[in-house]
């Protein structure tokens, strides 16, 4: 596995620290002390520690033996166990069981790597990730694939087990991806047959298998380019999540691709010139360069120890967000400020790198330059379209589309995308599982348009070729119908890689659309966006008229 050689941005490095200059904006580059620490790590030298002395017997983090969180300062087997797994990823620390000043910055840089609040405590995302992540567990291998047996049982331990657990993650529930057929895996695969109708014997045989692929988004980008799942050179013919990821990426740096996970020309095109624009070789294979230029200045929000992030228009958040203050609204804001490029610590503490990435913002967008998050900053962080704190219900289909694109702009996690899921008795955040249709239900619902509700896109073609619920199938679409996708083609929506939205503009085969769980153009985390879409993508559409 390659070392994370990732910069920390954290909110106690100090001002002078912030010299360099990004070409061609004003946001400032944060430059840690991280490089000279991982030096002496790599010596042997651990910051504030005593003469070395034989290390606890290493504790599963999961376990009860182990605290909730796990701070600097504590010396136990679940520190061992911690660096151990550190070192997994390439720390390179000493392992002796103590929580010195060496695991807290290897434990913040392994954070920032993986997109989790950087706070250098590790609890419970930061320990999931890690075993997720650690390389311990067999490389995943579909469950449909001749290499796994028809049903796979308690006991286990594979590659197709790796698969399982990453399958029940996505689909909410949280088990260590080991690769190990335990107790805990067994118990989730039950509660989980019990949810789909299936029978809840802890089996994963074919119906259940078929069950857990049955998803409604397009394929997965939560794959990370420079991991083991994915190839070391991402080449022209290739397709799957890790292309996905590449093309969402790529989008993110100013391309316009559809995330299709098909390794096409169109994809090939975009790979050179973002190989071309960054000085390198622009040959079309993404290899270790291409991915850390990819990588870049890309931020994470809303994990381990910040507070859940809120709508910055919502009345939880004060009318203006300042220096000093720690909450959601401060995940909100530096999640935001990141998704405009600043290079932040998602910790959700407004400190002095928030207080001057605010104020580098307003700067870009030729606003009053206070530090303060007012009506004005919000706005802009939002873009031209601010999400409002509660969109009036009613008006029926003609409001379906207003009130869809009042949501643009929504990020996956926040508040304001997991109350969607109320829609169709969710609780659930938005991170864990696939949303489309319940964001579809969701506008359904504000409007009155249909009493129908399903988090299935399944559901909503099956109900509109009956003619049922005030829907119907059209071969006219119109802005404000909904449109679903079937990624696998045949138009029979069973794939389980489906994924539906809101139709917004048409012109001829080309047609906009408002969608939930979709990739951000800018490429940050997913969320409600406007995407362009076509009827001859390779992918199978039908458009549902809602009266």
């Amino acid at each position: 596995m390659e070392r994370l050689a990732f910069v920390v941005r954290a909110e106690d490095e100090s001002p002078q620290r912030r010299d360099t200059h990004r070409a061609g904006t004003g946001w400032r580059t944060r430059v840690g002390t991280f490089a000279a620490t991982a030096a002496m790590v790599a010596a042997g030298i651990v910051l504030g520690a005593q003469p070395a002395a034989a290390a606890p017997a290493p504790i599963r983090l999961t376990s009860a033996s182990c605290p909730a969180e796990i701070v600097q300062g504590q010396t136990s087997g679940c520190v061992t166990e911690l660096q151990n797994l550190l070192n997994a990823h390439g720390a390179g620390l000493v392992v002796d069981g103590q929580f010195g000043a060496g695991t807290l910055y290897a434990v913040r840089e392994y954070q920032a790597a993986t997109a989790i609040a950087v706070d250098g405590r590790v609890g419970a995302a930061t320990k999931s990730k890690l075993y997720a992540t650690g390389g311990s567990a067999p490389s995943p291998v579909n469950l449909n694939s001749a290499s796994c047996p028809a049903n796979i049982v308690q006991g286990a331990k594979s590659g197709c087990v790796t698969e399982l657990q990453r399958l029940l993650r996505h689909q909410g529930y949280a088990v260590d991806v080991d690769g190990d057929f335990g107790a805990g895996t067994a118990s989730a695969v039950r509660a989980f047959q019990s949810s789909r109708g299936l029978t809840a014997d802890g089996q994963v045989g074919a119906d259940t298998k078929r069950a857990l692929y049955d998803t409604d988004e397009s394929p997965s980008t939560s794959l990370d380019l420079r991991s083991s799942s994915c190839p070391e050179n991402i080449v022209e013919g290739q397709s799957g999540g890790c292309v996905a990821t590449l093309q969402s990426l790529l989008n993110g740096k100013g391309q316009s691709l559809d995330v299709d996970g098909g390794f096409g020309p169109q994809t090939l095109a975009a790979v050179k010139a973002f190989q071309s624009a960054s000085g390198l070789t622009a040959d079309g294979a993404v290899g270790a360069n291409t991915k850390a230029a990819l990588y870049a200045n890309i931020g994470g929000g809303g994990g381990n120890g910040a507070p859940a992030p809120i709508n910055l228009n919502s009345a939880s958040c004060p009318n203006e967000i300042v220096q000093g203050q720690r909450s959601g609204c401060v995940t909100e804001l530096q999640s935001l400020l990141n998704h405009h490029g600043a290079d932040l610590a998602v910790d959700g503490d407004f400190g002095a790198l928030t207080d001057s990435a605010v104020r580098d913002f307003q700067a870009e967008k030729g606003l009053s330059v206070d530090g303060h998050a007012g009506p004005n900053t919000k706005a802009a962080l939002y873009g031209t379209v601010t999400p409002p704190s509660s969109p009036p219900p009613g008006g029926g289909y003609g409001k379906i589309l207003d009130v869809a694109e009042a949501e643009a702009g929504t990020v996956e996690g926040s508040a304001r995308a997991n109350s969607y899921g109320s829609s169709v008795g969710l609780s659930l955040s938005t991170s864990n599982y696939a949303w489309c249709a319940t964001f579809v239900s969701w506008v359904a619902k504000q409007t009155g348009a249909s009493s129908y509700r399903n988090s299935y896109v399944s559901g909503w073609v099956k109900q509109a070729r009956a003619g049922n619920y005030h829907l119907s199938v059209t071969t006219s679409p119109q802005p404000g119908d909904i449109v679903a996708f079937d990624w696998d083609g045949g138009s029979d929506f069973t794939g389980g890689n489906e994924h539906i939205g809101i139709l917004r503009t048409v012109s001829g085969s080309s047609f906009t659309t408002v969608e939930g769980n979709t990739g951000n153009p800018n490429g940050d985390n997913d969320g409600v966006y406007v995407r362009s879409r076509a009827t001859n993508s390779g992918y199978d559409v039908v458009f549902i008229r809602v009266r």
